[in-house]
């Protein structure tokens, strides 16, 4: 016979037991036990998400050419938008479904060994870098010199269809050949170097920097549509590189300050060709991302944030969305035409440094929720140091998208000027 105390506990624990089992519990239960209502919702959440920045991603044209709208889509911008997202939200729920780690340990470490390379390297490094300083030279002279029209302009074609464009491409699709071409280390190398020692405090914040007012010269200024603008800035930049690589040495100047080597040997990283110890080597594209030592500091993240960042930014302004926002915000008072110039400089600085620091600082909140929210014993800065390796293969995708375009129609006339 039971007691009032058992039965007082057992009535006790039927009511709790019929409160965990009332129907917005046993919902709840279903829907976390569900694997495929979970997978959908995920896919749903992807395809929302990145619609409405998939006009965005494609739309930048690289040069900005005096920041005008792109032309209006030949297709329903609702299939466009659509189709965009859809992929992209596809692709990553694919993604989620390779979880056999020992196939992607294979998958990283395949690789197919390749020639020798050492016995005819020099040569073709000096060959490359003579081939450099001659483009370099020929850019600067005959940007104040040459035709003044953007698509019949040697120093802008070479500046936009290859460095901007095709550069990178090659980079992230071949291999880097940048350290090959590079014309400030041939100039550099003839010259006396080492004067102090590169700060290690630094790391790679002058690059950071120098990426970010690369990107802010070309927004601001007319130097895809002028000519002899463009020449002035590339004089500029080759100043203050071979003056930073005489200084500090070639060797740290060029992988931690000069915004072009980072930028090439980041990208390199997702690229198939590898040289290792002397010699060719075939991977799958991005297997050196998993390296741990690729991303050793906060800069190296702040850099790879302003890769995605710039593309982004590059995108939004060459949107009619983008075009009618900055108007908007430049027409907002009746003032002069040189302050309205003023104030668009300002307007355009402003939305660039700003979603840069929110990019930057929403990727790294990330980090602290994610080691917050599962407890692990690892560190929100490791964390973020252990997912921006694969933030270049998404800038990879974003500069194909951009450039793709461009490098494609402007190859005649760059033919053309050559």
């Amino acid at each position: 016979m039971l007691s009032s105390r058992d039965s007082d506990t057992n009535t006790g624990a039927s009511e709790e037991e019929h409160i965990k089992s009332g129907p917005g519990s046993r919902l709840r239960h279903w829907v976390v036990s569900n694997t495929k209502l979970r997978l959908f919702v995920q896919f749903v959440t992807w395809v929302s998400i990145l619609t409405l920045f998939t006009e965005t991603v494609a739309a930048g044209n690289g040069m900005t050419l005096s920041k005008q709208p792109r032309d209006t889509l030949a297709i329903p911008r609702w299939l466009y938008l659509a189709t965009g997202g859809a992929t992209i939200g596809a692709s990553a729920l694919l993604a989620s479904f390779v979880t056999d780690r020992a196939f992607i340990r294979y998958l990283h470490s395949w690789s197919v060994p390749g020639p020798t390379i050492d016995d005819w390297r020099t040569p073709v490094v000096w060959i490359g870098r003579g081939l450099g300083i001659v483009v370099l030279g020929l850019a600067v002279y005959l940007g104040v010199t040459g035709p003044q029209l953007p698509t019949a302009s040697f120093t802008i074609l070479v500046t936009f269809v290859v460095v901007r464009a095709g550069l990178p491409m090659l980079t992230y699709l071949g291999g880097n050949l940048w350290p090959v071409l590079n014309p400030w280390r041939g100039i550099v190398s003839l010259l006396p170097t080492g004067f102090r020692t590169y700060p290690e405090g630094l790391a790679r914040w002058p690059a950071v920097g120098g990426l970010l007012l690369l990107v802010w010269v070309e927004v601001i200024f007319p130097v895809s549509t002028i000519p002899s603008v463009l020449s002035i800035a590339i004089l500029g930049y080759s100043v203050v590189t071979i003056a930073g690589a005489v200084l500090v040495g070639p060797n740290a100047w060029f992988k931690n300050a000069d915004p072009l080597s980072v930028l090439f040997r980041f990208f390199g990283a997702v690229a198939p060709v590898k040289r290792r110890d002397g010699k060719l080597a075939v991977k799958l594209p991005g297997s050196d991302l998993t390296d741990s030592d690729f991303i050793t500091d906060t800069s190296d993240v702040a850099f790879v944030i302003a890769l995605i960042w710039e593309l982004t930014y590059s995108g939004f302004i060459t949107t009619q969305t983008g075009a009618a926002t900055i108007e908007t915000l430049v027409s907002l008072s009746n003032i002069g035409v040189g302050a309205v110039q003023i104030r668009a400089i300002l307007i355009y600085t402003l939305l660039f440094v700003s979603g840069y620091v929110v990019f930057f600082g929403a990727y790294w909140y990330a980090g602290v929720v994610s080691r917050r929210r599962t407890g692990t014993y690892i560190t929100a800065k490791r964390i973020a140091f252990r997912f921006a390796p694969s933030l270049l293969a998404i800038a990879a995708g974003y500069h194909l998208a951009h450039y793709t375009g461009l490098a494609v129609s402007l190859s005649p006339a760059l033919g053309m000027a050559i």
